[in-house]
């Protein structure tokens, strides 16, 4: 990008809509560091990123992403203190609540990526609401990563694989890329061209390990509750000028 700033109509006017990324991936980072830096509890940037999801969600929706996968909390996250934990909990409850008739009225379905029946009984529930309200919708796809791990997802889709196997469903030999991807739970959905990790970390932190072979990778030091539709469409800009190879030339 040069060095003007633009406003985000001037962004959108800039975008190739014929070449946006299908999948964007995004591992909302800097919650707890944003509250800090603010002399807050930690929750209180939990409360912050909630609102910058509502944002996001609605400006990818808007742009025509098809597919938005958001890692909201990872099964590593469970190590964190359990008043976090709780206050995390109470945050998705909310934002279900909150946003599901709007998701909705926009035709946004939503698939979860993790094992849910591990969350406190009314969040589950509230998940599963969600889930059972949105999956006839043929809009953009919203995957929410809720205890959520990539090495936990190959492994479960192995175990998975093996048990077909054992029944006669599939033979050794069906099994290839394709038959694997349609055991992860973004099975009929194309790999992430994207992946968005804002907050100044530089790793993947255990998301969607296997589906991310070939994705552009975007990252920035801007913390996640500060985290806006303009820099959505900075990423999606810096995205459209790659070559993308996938191994050629």
């Amino acid at each position: 990008m040069d060095k003007k700033e633009y406003t985000v109509e001037e962004l959108k006017n800039k975008i190739d809509r014929s070449r946006l990324p299908k999948h964007v991936a995004i591992i909302m980072d800097g919650n707890g560091r944003w509250a800090s830096k603010r002399f807050l509890p930690r929750n209180f940037g939990h409360q912050e990123g909630m609102e910058r999801v509502i944002e996001i969600v609605g400006a990818a929706s808007n742009l025509g992403i098809k597919h938005l996968s958001l890692y909201a909390f990872s099964t590593e996250n469970w190590k964190r203190p359990l008043d976090e934990i709780q206050g995390l909990m109470k945050i998705l409850v909310q934002y279900i609540r909150r946003e599901l008739d709007k998701l909705h009225r926009n035709n946004v379905k939503i698939n979860i990526m993790g094992d849910i029946n591990k969350l406190p009984e009314l969040a589950k529930n509230e998940v599963e609401r969600a889930v059972k309200t949105t999956c006839k919708n043929t809009g953009m796809i919203l995957n929410i990563g809720l205890n959520y791990g990539g090495r936990d997802e190959i492994i479960t889709g192995i175990k998975n694989i093996l048990k077909d196997v054992e029944m006669g469903k599939i033979s050794i030999d069906d099994i290839d890329e394709n038959t694997f991807k349609s055991y992860l739970y973004t099975c009929d959905q194309p790999d992430p061209d994207l992946l968005i990790r804002p907050s100044g970390e530089l790793r993947l932190s255990n998301f969607m390990l296997y589906q991310v072979a070939y994705t552009e990778f975007w990252f920035s030091d801007i913390l996640w509750p500060d985290f806006t539709e303009k820099h959505l469409l900075l990423s999606i800009l810096d995205y459209q000028k790659r070559n993308r190879r996938f191994g050629g030339i």
